[in-house]
């Protein structure tokens, strides 16, 4: 028969001493003593004998071990977590080295506990420190894809056949920055991803104008730090046409030039995932429909974003799916930046490798990000005005002084 609370209450005091000063068995007589008689199941029997006060012990008192990373550590990790875009716990883990220099240049130079603290904090612990201050919001955004169907005999469907353990195979798309409205004239970003290394470029474009696509990818290429072997689109009418076409064929090596299935995304599952990450975490989806604009995107895109990307923000690629029973298991290597991918690659070039190292030398991922909060301050408080743009305006060419420097 159970016993009474006010009875029990009376007696775990006395059995409390006799619990814990008896060893492992007989402390597991006692409990099967105590669940047998009292009717009491052995996880709460186990509480009641080990709490130290009250009725099921104190719920004020914490449980555990005392936290080993304090609110230094965290600080400092939240201030690199905000900079680097909120990556997950793996990929700021990864980064943490790199950026810790430049934080110390920043913020002070940290004690010697403090960046050891800092350094041996595992990726699930950073999960775990960071998780109140993770934002969770989300948009899902419209489709500007119109299917062109003028050449698809000429632009074949891509199977796979590509060489991706090299970089300088690219899938493109693009991002309309319409507001929720696709009539009118509006600004479309471009973005060019390399399958192997990641390496992502942005451009913004007037009405995504086939002439205005192709000089937007002509100056993206220039800028490659590897040889362009091939290039992949979806079935866009922007992509298919001749202007594409003659530019990657009339060189005197060709570009493979594909495209994906029709109303297949997953076949440019890379650029896909730059739509997000690359363009829509920078501009959002308000509509862009002024084009004295397009300049300072570009000049964004160019001098702030692709750097912090490219130098300073690792990624893991997938390298192993399969499935057991139910659950899919996936593998992924070691998260690394595009550059770090390129530096690895026996296919870069050694001048190509050289100038790399010399560039990431050169950024500031702090100084990165204070440009940046700069150039979309100007953009974001501009006014607007319902001009044509200039051809000068589809790709914002270097002319010496940076656009973001002269509007800051």
């Amino acid at each position: 028969m159970p016993m009474s609370r006010k009875v029990a209450e009376e007696m775990l005091p006395r059995l409390r001493q006799r619990y814990m000063g008896r060893g492992r068995e007989g402390r597991q007589r006692m409990i099967d003593e105590i669940c047998e008689q009292w009717g009491y199941s052995r996880k709460h029997a186990i509480k009641l004998l080990g709490a130290q006060a009250g009725w099921g012990g104190d719920p004020t008192v914490r449980k555990g071990r005392p936290p080993k990373y304090g609110a230094e550590v965290v600080k400092v990790l939240w201030r690199i977590w905000k900079v680097a875009e909120q990556p997950c716990g793996k990929r700021l883990k990864a980064l943490l080295p790199e950026w810790l220099p430049h934080y110390q240049a920043e913020y002070g130079v940290l004690s010697r506990e403090l960046r050891k603290g800092v350094l041996e904090v595992s990726a699930a612990q950073i999960d775990r420190l960071l998780a109140p201050r993770k934002a969770q919001a989300g948009h899902h955004g419209r489709c500007g894809t119109k299917p062109g169907g003028l050449l698809k005999t000429q632009i074949p469907i891509r199977t796979d056949n590509w060489d991706i353990t090299r970089p300088g195979f690219l899938e493109a798309d693009t991002v309309a920055h319409c507001g929720g409205s696709l009539d009118g004239d509006f600004i479309w970003s471009v973005t060019y991803t390399d399958i192997y290394s990641g390496w992502t470029a942005n451009r913004a474009v007037w009405n995504k104008g086939a002439h205005g696509i192709v000089e937007a990818t002509r100056e993206v290429e220039k800028a490659l730090p590897f040889e362009l072997l091939g290039f992949d689109t979806d079935n866009g009418s922007e992509f298919l046409n001749w202007h594409f076409l003659r530019y990657f064929q009339d060189r005197p090596k060709a570009v493979g030039f594909t495209r994906s299935r029709p109303y297949k995304k997953d076949d440019n599952g890379h650029v896909e995932q730059k739509n997000w990450t690359h363009v829509r975490r920078l501009l959002g989806y308000d509509r862009l429909e002024d084009p004295g604009l397009i300049e300072l995107i570009n000049a964004l895109y160019r001098e702030c974003w692709e750097p912090l990307h490219n130098y300073f923000l690792p990624s893991a690629k997938l390298e192993e799916k399969c499935r057991v029973g139910a659950k899919v298991k996936r593998r992924h290597d070691k998260p690394r930046t595009p550059c770090e991918r390129l530096l690895a690659s026996p296919d870069v070039s050694t001048e190509s490798k050289r100038w790399l190292k010399a560039k990431l030398a050169s950024l500031n991922p702090f100084e990165l990000h204070r440009r940046l909060e700069e150039g979309l301050r100007a953009i974001l408080h501009r006014p607007l005005h319902s001009s044509r743009p200039s051809d000068s305006l589809h790709c914002a060419a270097d002319a010496g002084t940076s656009v973001l420097s002269r509007v800051s």
